[in-house]
């Protein structure tokens, strides 16, 4: 190989993978997809149930297109709307995230938070998450109380190691969630427990996939588990998929739905809205936020 072959392949090899980045970062973290799935957890004789599930948004204040798209999703008409916490990514955001949500808050939901509710990003080497174990960092305090009162104010459900019921779509619900696993502020075992034999749906929550919460809340009989965190891998490779998940989900898991292994539950996993601010990037994943019709098993 001569050297103006090498200099041209080199060459070549720059200018493709700056335009996948520039496509990843321009493009299609932008793209903005609603997933349609239809789950088969109720009565034989049930009417549908419609259920939107949010995750991830990572707002930050200037993002106007994401928040107006979040924001058209009231058009959906859901029964009940589900966010998967990391609602935040920076400390003014607050007012964004509302704009995003506030036309959803006029039908029932509920929510939990994720560590990026609590505390804000920081700069770290996107190589780092391919590492089985790895420091978790933690930036500036976020005013995540602010957002939890305006969502529990509207008649939302807070869901961080709770468990009640409510009224959704003519049927009684009831819900449990836990907060983030990612950081261990989850504690199912204080709202652990056989489900109600008096409820029509049974959902459990939480914001990172981890067995350790899914497996116990499958054991009790939640019919429908969501959760969010993995972005669904964030870089994908085509044919391939998830790189990573962030958590112990296998890279098959990392979003969409998928049978609880060795149980009759569903479980949810939502690529979510945001990317990480210092990695705002997609690729092969877009951005998405799904709209689950329960349907009779």
């Amino acid at each position: 190989m001569t050297k103006r072959t090498v200099l041209r392949w080199a060459v070549g090899t720059v200018a493709a993978g700056g335009t996948v980045l520039a496509y990843a970062s321009l493009v299609e973290r932008n793209l903005f997809t609603l997933r349609r799935y239809d789950v088969p957890v109720l009565a034989a004789d049930a009417e549908p149930l419609r259920v939107l599930h949010l995750s991830d948004l990572h707002m930050m204040p200037d993002q106007r297109r994401k928040q107006a798209w979040v924001a058209s999703l009231a058009a959906t008409d859901p029964d009940l709307v589900v966010v998967t916490g990391d609602n935040l990514a920076d400390p003014e955001a607050v007012p964004g995230a509302l704009r995003a949500l506030q036309p959803l808050l006029d039908f029932p939901g509920a929510f939990v938070f994720g560590s990026n509710d609590y505390r804000g990003p920081v700069w770290k080497n996107p190589l780092s998450y391919l590492l089985p174990e790895r420091e978790y960092v933690q930036g500036a305090d976020l005013p995540y109380e602010d957002l939890r009162e305006v969502l529990v104010g509207s008649g939302w459900q807070d869901l961080n190691n709770v468990r009640t019921t409510i009224k959704a779509g003519g049927r009684l619900l009831e819900l449990v969630g836990v907060d983030d696993p990612h950081i261990g502020r989850d504690d199912y075992p204080s709202v652990a427990g056989p489900i109600s034999t008096e409820a029509d749906l049974t959902v459990g929550v939480t914001h990172s996939p981890e067995s350790r919460v899914l497996e116990p809340m499958a054991a009790d009989g939640f019919q429908l588990l969501l959760a969010g965190h993995t972005h669904g891998g964030q870089v994908c490779v085509p044919f391939y998929g998830a790189l990573t998940t962030n958590c112990d989900l296998p890279r098959s898991m990392a979003k969409g739905l998928h049978r609880w292994p060795g149980s009759d539950s569903w479980l949810h996993v939502s690529a979510g809205l945001g990317t990480h601010p210092t990695a705002p990037v997609r690729f092969a994943c877009r951005p998405e936020a799904s709209l689950l019709t329960l349907i009779p098993r």
